[in-house]
């Protein structure tokens, strides 16, 4: 799975997580829904600049939005 595969995975679930539609994530970000959607089918890499906004919204560290499963976003 490539990162951007992975981006798309780790956003939706957290998206869903917290009980967001596509559409609130996307106005809350100060982003359009249209793109939301793509960065979450992979059509689309994200700016670094929209993942510090998304992560925001999800209240999660953007890194958090790139990690695979199993990573543990407190490595030392």
């Amino acid at each position: 799975m490539d990162i951007r595969q992975r981006f798309a995975r780790n956003l939706r679930a957290a998206r869903e997580a917290k009980a967001l539609s596509q559409e609130a994530l996307a106005y809350k970000a100060g982003l359009d829904r249209t793109y939301i959607s793509a960065l979450e089918r992979g059509r689309y890499f994200a700016s670094l600049k929209a993942i510090d906004k998304i992560a925001k919204v999800l209240e999660l560290d953007p890194a958090d939005l790139l990690r695979k499963d199993g990573e543990d976003s407190r490595k030392e």
